[in-house]
């Protein structure tokens, strides 16, 4: 029987330089912890990924990518990430990036297919003699007929 092969499109993922180059980055203000400079720093971040036309993926990740993002996906076929936990926009920044990385990631994973087993012979027998030991315990506990 020949071993049973998969294709992984997760370890082709494209390194980080690439992916800044076919993203948009939006930046707005944020709310939360800052004090005033909330008021006054754009440092919420907005990732924008139009999976179509990024050059970075074949087509097969396309569609992999439609199928399984759908739920992600605005009406163009835009993946929005966003990140507002930090007070810098750098940050923020880079935190978009490895969330995309990391959604990438779990989207183009294909599962291994799994191969049936049969439980071993040596296993089903014991387990029926176990049975037997405990019936004939439990046999022996009883109280002698008189018969």
């Amino acid at each position: 029987m020949s071993p049973v092969f998969f294709i992984t499109f997760a370890a082709m993922l494209p390194v980080k330089e690439d992916i800044v180059k076919v993203v948009t980055f939006k930046t707005s203000r944020s709310g939360g912890k800052g004090g005033q400079n909330v008021n006054k720093v754009s440092s919420k971040v907005e990732l924008i990924l139009h999976i179509d036309s990024a050059g970075i993926f074949t087509e097969e990740e396309r569609e992999l990518l439609h199928e399984r993002l759908a739920h992600r996906l605005d009406q163009e076929g835009n993946l929005h990430i966003v990140s507002q936990e930090d007070r810098s926009q750098l940050m923020n920044k880079e935190r978009t990036i490895l969330k995309l990385i990391a959604l990438l990631k779990s989207a183009l994973h294909i599962q291994k297919k799994r191969k049936p087993t049969k439980t071993p012979k040596s296993v089903i027998r014991k387990r029926l003699a176990d049975k037997q030991s405990v019936s004939a315990k439990k046999e022996f506990r009883k109280r002698p007929s008189l018969d």
